[in-house]
């Protein structure tokens, strides 16, 4: 290294900790205090090789019975979820000050009390891939769904998140969620309550907002967003609820918008694509758009045609 590079690293460095002395949050200079990334979504996958069995190859042990495979990776759920959980519980200010051995303790139990939970979120994903299956014609068979459906993933992250949103553990469950965010291109709030046999068909663009509360047997396709009316009200607006109620048997189909926490869409309607609604639908509605102009130019020697798309009572699903 030249003498004259090493003056411009060092004078970097001199420039950079002085900045780091302004107290902002970006400033912070602890680095053993924050949630691992890695060993979360490291957490994600071994939940799911617990959840789905007979799928995903355990590659960190060989074991040949059920049992030993479960036990070991429950260990090793238990010890980095208890981890975890122990560096992020200081971010809530009930914590803030907490004794050491106050935390930890703390740590196991809500990692205890979300394993305890596994069961019923296999339940509830037994019924999502019964409803991708019996949903999607172009499905090969259920195992083509497990292995490859960005949307079973998504919904899977979020079942785990959603349980260790309601335990009260902070950061966790959203880092859990963007992760499966920058997978699949499906964005579901840890908060979010989704009932049974869900399907997001496709998936990339869909948006699902925090106080979102979503039914048995909803479909919906790509490009949908559950949102908030607005947000510049910032967190003024924290713990209110912002997004819409989605009852039973609803289907959303491309591009809708559904928004406002008082916006309920009522068990059995249909929402169809691109659809702007800001208010409650009732049970059974079809709602659509009016159909656009269509103009077809040939070229510059001939005139424009125009046409209006032909009505159709029905919603064809592309496959």
């Amino acid at each position: 290294m030249s003498g004259k590079l090493e003056e411009k690293i060092n004078s970097l460095v001199d420039t950079l900790i002085s900045d780091y002395g302004n107290d902002r949050t970006i400033d912070k200079t602890v680095t053993f205090d924050h949630p691992d990334k890695e060993k979360v979504i490291d957490i994600i996958l071994r939940l799911r090789n617990i959840i789905y069995p007979g799928y995903f190859k355990n590659d960190r042990f060989n074991l040949y019975t059920v049992r030993s495979n479960i036990s070991v990776q429950l260990e090793d759920i238990i010890h980095n979820l208890s981890q975890q959980i122990s560096v992020v519980l200081r971010y809530n200010s009930d914590f803030e000050n907490a004794p050491q051995h106050i935390i930890e303790q703390t740590a196991e139990e809500k990692t205890l009390a979300f394993l305890d939970k596994l069961p019923m979120i296999r339940e509830y994903i037994a019924t999502d891939v019964e409803a991708a299956f019996l949903g999607d014609p172009a499905a090969f068979n259920k195992e083509e769904i497990i292995f490859s459906y960005p949307g079973l993933f998504a919904i899977l992250v979020n079942r785990i998140a959603h349980e260790l949103h309601l335990l009260g553990v902070p950061l966790i469950p959203r880092i859990m969620t963007e992760h499966a965010h920058s997978v699949t291109g499906i964005d579901i709030h840890p908060g979010a309550s989704i009932g049974r046999y869900f399907f997001i068909d496709h998936g990339t663009g869909i948006v699902i907002g925090e106080t979102t509360e979503i039914g048995d047997n909803v479909k919906i396709y790509q490009g949908v967003t559950l949102g908030a009316l607005s947000t510049r009200g910032g967190q003024l607006l924290k713990n209110r609820k912002r997004h819409p109620t989605i009852e039973d048997n609803v289907t959303i189909y491309s591009g809708a918008s559904i928004l406002g926490g008082e916006t309920v869409i009522g068990h059995d309607a249909v929402i169809g694509g691109n659809a702007f609604i800001t208010k409650s639908v009732p049970a059974g509605a079809r709602v659509s758009i009016k159909n656009p102009e269509l103009k077809v130019n040939f070229s510059s020697d001939k005139p424009v045609q125009q046409t209006e798309l032909p009505q159709d009572e029905k919603w064809s699903e592309s496959k």
